[in-house]
């Protein structure tokens, strides 16, 4: 088929929009912690942009997209971008050129590890960040995003992920389990040191996710039209309810209606439609939005307050618990009346969709944690991990970066 104008355009603006996403990540993040560690996060993000990039650029793509090797891999033609086309297109996405393709899919790669930094927020030192999420991108996220996206073995047993439920949110989020029990609690943990220092700009970055996020699923139609406009559609309504949801629980919790459950609820059902966005209905996003809601707001609950397990912004639960669901959902309610080239789900007629998909979750789970775990213990038998006592009490801001976020 020959570059559709219309679509490439569409694909220009959502990688705009999802690239829109890593500095709005630093923000939200930002504004939920202390002080103290803001400009950390901020400094994690915005160079994780630079340096995934990078990563992506020399060898990402065609570890990811290149020619299949036996299903686990992709070959070497890519490499530094080699024989992408710019006049031509890839198989993957037949009317948009191949380099357009290839930096929408580099938004990705970039901003999935990036998420585990909300989980061992204020206690990692940034030279072992710096290893981490280069080691990450080539050991979990290349070869799963293979697996999957890529035509590797996962995509050929019928497991689908529309925008990353499973490539994404699941592997992410069991990391940043993985992540929080690596390094254990902070200094004091408890409620005095979970106080948000600045949630206008939590806020901002919450809604600059959101914004994004319209490009991050709208996009992976990887055309306009019919099923980008449902992608979008989907992903407000997610949104929308688990945001609903979210804020009669704060309120019912504390009597007050809390602007910080407000946010997260958004982004809890931003990544819980995520796999699901081209495959279901509105009205199925309505159902699941609530679902989403739900589950993780008790699934923070049960881990930080029950398990005291500190992970710093509740990336498990946000993105991991829900990740999960939306991919699962897709085995349930997906319906081939809204994307001809997806699959039905048990609801439509076709009960095995749901033990494939639950195949695809537990891989990218087991990946993301078992991963992360390796990872991490590595960095900290070499380089080091964490910060120690002293550098913690100063904060990261200080004493990883010699800068302030803010001068009195």
């Amino acid at each position: 088929m020959p570059i559709d104008t219309g679509d490439t355009t569409w694909m220009f603006v959502s990688t705009g929009l999802v690239l829109l996403m890593i500095p709005a990540l630093g923000f939200f993040e930002a504004g939920l912690i202390r002080t103290k560690n803001s400009l950390s996060v901020i400094m994690q993000t915005f160079s994780g942009l630079g340096i995934l990039s990078t990563v992506w650029f020399i060898g990402g793509f065609t570890l990811v997209f290149g020619p299949s090797m036996g299903g686990f891999i992709g070959g070497g033609d890519f490499f530094f971008f080699n024989s992408v086309p710019v006049d031509d297109a890839l198989p993957q996405a037949s009317t948009i050129p191949g380099v357009t393709f290839a930096t929408f899919q580099m938004m990705f790669a970039v901003i999935t590890p990036l998420l585990i930094t909300g989980a061992f927020a204020e206690r990692v030192k940034w030279s072992a960040f710096f290893v981490f999420i280069i080691a990450w991108s080539v050991f979990i996220y290349y070869p799963l995003a293979h697996w999957v996206w890529g035509g590797g073995w996962l995509a050929q047993l019928g497991v689908f992920d529309f925008a990353g439920g499973i490539v994404i949110h699941t592997s992410a989020g069991m990391a940043s389990l993985a992540a929080a029990l690596v390094l254990g609690r902070r200094k004091n943990f408890g409620p005095d040191i979970m106080v948000p220092h600045n949630i206008p700009l939590a806020v901002i970055g919450a809604s600059l996710l959101w914004v994004g996020w319209f490009g991050f699923n709208g996009g992976s139609a990887l055309a306009s039209g019919g099923l980008a406009a449902n992608a979008i559609i989907t992903s407000q309504i997610g949104a929308a309810t688990s945001a609903f949801v979210w804020i009669i629980l704060s309120w019912k919790r504390s009597g007050k209606p809390s602007t910080t459950a407000a946010i997260n609820g958004a982004i809890c059902g931003l990544a819980g439609v995520t796999p699901a966005a081209g495959f279901i209905s509105g009205q199925s996003a309505f159902f699941l939005g609530i679902v989403l809601g739900l589950a993780s707001y008790y699934a923070i609950l049960l881990f930080k307050e029950h398990w005291k397990i500190d992970d710093a912004l509740d990336v498990s639960s946000v993105h991991g618990v829900t990740g999960i669901i939306g991919s699962l959902a897709i085995g349930l309610v997906a319906t081939s009346l809204i994307n001809p080239a997806g699959p039905d789900g048990l609801l439509f007629g076709n009960p095995m969709q749901l033990p494939i998909q639950a195949l695809g979750v537990g891989v990218a789970a087991i990946m993301g944690f078992g991963g992360t775990v390796a990872i991490m213990k590595v960095i900290d038998r070499t380089i080091g991990l964490k910060v120690n006592e002293e550098e913690e009490d100063v904060g990261l801001d200080i004493s990883q970066h010699a800068e302030r976020a803010y001068v009195y």
